[in-house]
């Protein structure tokens, strides 16, 4: 049985999120970062037994900061804040990524600046590996306060509200609680606003997302590699001479990678032909991509294992830090930027899937990769899904972080909107996904219209056996959906 992941001992990294989020491997806290949470809940409690103002602790949140509570009023607060955050719409958020920002919570608790006691992350810990998962509708956070509402929705099931899924059913929060032999809280003050300020949720989205990214641009790669072989275009241009003289890592790891698909291969092209650049120029075209993946790990991960709450304690000073490490600003400009990566993959596997199926750009292939055309169509209709999938990635790449507005009172009067790069960077992905499977399906039908699937290189031969596995030859028309399916979640997987 796999080990439990230890949070608070080191950094926890995309492996990490994507084994609890994904896979369901269950959390423990370690020895360190419970000490770091009981000092700074008694250095929290020893500055309120002094009368210490704190903010969100015995005053109203954002704009309401300005009214004092009293004792009952600033436990009755953190109640409150449950309540009128319950006005989020949509439709729920995948349970992995729920499951992972509960794991990226517990971290930020880890890093002994909340303020909380160690029964609540208890709490948290066992309603996590428990599997119990709140349900979190996916509109509400304009990622300034971090991701407030659905926050809140994860947290007000630790006080038996909202509603959670549990053994495969979607039950009342208490209800869920109680069917994994769980039983509700209280919060203390401070507790539930450090359970919602904070970018919890769209870094969980951002942890999720960005192995998946790289795994659909390298079934991009895989596609433009076997189509290089089906379509009798010449490797040259991926050669490392090339790409050395260029010298950018990114063009040249993705040339790399196309020349290990094409190792061993029994095929030759005439070099003196000049393909398309679909087929050309990939290393060039989609290396920056490469790139921007690679550096985004250390900007997610920073992120993940960050102290991201308002306010935040210093235990050791026994001072508060009333500041704003809950704005998601390099979340949303990392998701922002991959969402224009994936418009700059989706018109590359357009194009890629024109020349496949163009009878005038083919090498000699019947037109749209089917035996007798005509009477059957073959991959007609995946052109055009393939197009109608490009547009769509191209609608969700536009910046969100830019489309700022005042709200809350003008305290939240610049905000992130980190929550919505997450959402449109989630949709424009699986767009991706999709149109890359397709894409694959496409190449390997022309592999074997050519008649060379025995002579491919070692990688294309890999990629060739995979697709074929879920999708058989095309000889006459036939629906395709569930094909399409079984290789994106390939890609997926």
């Amino acid at each position: 049985m796999p080990q439990p992941i230890v949070i608070g001992s080191q950094p926890l990294t995309l492996e990490d999120v994507r084994a609890v989020g994904r896979e369901g491997r269950t959390a423990e806290w370690s020895v360190a970062a419970d000490a770091r949470v009981r000092k700074s809940r008694a250095a929290l409690e020893g500055m309120l037994a002094q009368g210490e103002r704190i903010y969100g602790v015995n005053t109203g949140v954002g704009g309401n900061i300005k009214f004092e509570l009293t004792g009952d009023e600033a436990e009755t607060l953190q109640r409150n804040i449950m309540r009128h955050l319950s006005c989020a719409t949509g439709s729920p958020l995948p349970g992995e990524t729920v499951r992972a920002a509960m794991l990226l919570r517990l971290a930020t608790f880890a890093t002994g600046c909340s303020g909380v006691r160690p029964l609540l992350c208890d709490a948290l810990m066992r309603m996590l590996n428990a599997g119990v998962t709140p349900v979190v509708p996916r509109y509400g956070s304009v990622g300034a306060s971090g991701d407030l509402m659905p926050s809140a929705y994860v947290a007000r099931v630790l006080i038996g509200m909202g509603k959670a899924e549990f053994g495969g059913r979607v039950l009342e929060g208490a209800e869920a609680l109680a069917a994994a032999g769980l039983k509700p809280i209280s919060f203390a003050p401070k507790e539930g606003l450090a359970l919602i300020n904070g970018t919890t949720m769209m870094t969980a989205v951002a942890a999720l997302l960005l192995p998946d990214a790289q795994a659909v641009l390298r079934g991009l790669l895989q596609a433009i590699a076997l189509s290089v072989e089906a379509l009798e275009a010449p490797t040259e241009p991926y050669d490392a001479f090339v790409h050395e003289k260029k010298g950018h890592p990114g063009q040249i790891a993705v040339a790399e990678y196309v020349r290990q698909q094409l190792k061993g291969s029994k095929l030759s092209a005439d070099a003196a032909k000049q393909s398309c650049y679909s087929l050309r120029c990939g290393p060039q075209g989609l290396g920056p991509s490469h790139e921007a993946f690679e550096s985004a790990r250390a900007v997610v991960e920073r992120e993940i294992n960050s102290a991201n709450d308002n306010p935040l304690i210093d235990p050791d000073e026994g001072r508060v830090y009333r500041a704003g490490n809950f704005y998601g600003g390099h979340i949303s400009r990392a998701l922002d930027t991959w969402k224009i990566d994936f418009a700059v993959m989706g018109n590359w596997a357009n194009a890629l899937m024109a020349v496949l199926v163009d009878d005038r750009f083919n090498s000699g292939l019947p037109a749209n990769l089917v035996p007798n055309p005509g009477v059957n169509s073959g991959l007609k209709g995946m052109q055009l899904s393939v197009t109608s999938l490009a547009c769509a990635i191209r609608q969700f790449a536009g910046p969100s972080s830019i489309h700022s507005l005042p709200t809350e009172q003008y305290n939240q009067d610049v905000v992130s909107l980190g929550m919505h790069s997450a959402v449109t960077a989630m949709d424009a992905l699986e767009c991706l996904r999709n149109e890359v499977a397709m894409v694959l399906l496409a190449a390997t039908q022309a592999a074997d219209l050519r008649g060379c699937a025995d002579g491919l290189g070692e990688g294309n031969r890999e990629t060739y056996r995979i697709v074929r596995e879920v999708s058989p030859f095309l000889e006459s028309d036939r629906p395709l959906e569930t094909e399409v399916a079984a290789i994106a979640e390939r890609l997926r997987a």
